[in-house]
């Protein structure tokens, strides 16, 4: 990033005080500062405000590259590309859920596993399935329904994205009404499931990791 930062730095140096003051609103809106003396640098709190979205539970992962990746792009997106933002809310989930059946080493096939079948695996091996029973409070009746309503929200995120509405899959017509706002909700969502899911891989006192230790399958029920 700081070579890229040089380059605007260098393309900016000289040019008309009303070009500059049109970039400075710019990056502005970026995250980005240009100081008095022509250097750009990133506004320490659109920084905090990224690291803040990152669920903690993160650096449990023996490699979060591909959760960073979609987080990354997320980023990126949001701000002015809604199509793009709700196509990688949809890659979070998936990465998200790839991610975590590594670290437990539930096999599935990467290439060709619907994203449907990877939030229902992952979900099971957590023990957060609807239907697994566990004792606790990730058992009761009021838990269950939310998990429930939380994978059809998860699994909502592929259709939006297959019925053409974010990047990946080309619409039929032009996405007329897509708004910021549908964007603002799909990362929402996004961002719920995977903090649950990665939360609950991190807790050692999770009831998936009785279940691992009593040598029973993630998925199975009591």
């Amino acid at each position: 990033m700081a070579r890229v930062l040089r380059v605007y730095e260098t393309l900016l140096d000289g040019l008309a005080d009303g070009v500059i003051d049109a970039a400075r609103k710019f990056l502005d809106r970026q995250g980005f500062d240009l100081d008095a003396d022509g250097r750009i640098k990133p506004k320490a709190d659109s920084f905090a405000a990224a690291a803040a979205r990152l669920p903690r539970s993160l650096g449990a992962l023996r490699d979060p590259t591909m959760i960073l990746d979609s987080f990354d792009r997320i980023d990126r997106a949001l701000p002015t590309d809604p199509a793009q933002a709700i196509g990688s809310a949809k890659e979070l989930v998936e990465a998200t859920a790839k991610t975590v059946l590594i670290e437990l080493g539930v096999p599935f096939e990467d290439k060709t596993a619907k994203l449907r079948a990877l939030i229902d695996l992952a979900q099971r091996a957590l023990l957060l399935h609807p239907q697994t029973q566990v004792p606790g409070p990730d058992g009761s009746n009021a838990v269950k329904r939310i998990l429930g309503g939380l994978m059809s929200v998860a699994m909502g995120l592929g259709e939006l994205r297959n019925e053409g509405w974010g990047t990946g899959h080309a619409p039929a017509a032009s996405r007329a009404g897509l708004r910021p706002r549908h964007a603002h909700l799909a990362v929402g969502a996004a961002h719920t499931w995977c903090q649950l899911i990665l939360d609950t891989l991190a807790d050692p006192a999770a009831p998936w990791r009785k279940h691992a230790t009593n040598g029973l399958p993630s998925g199975s029920t009591t």
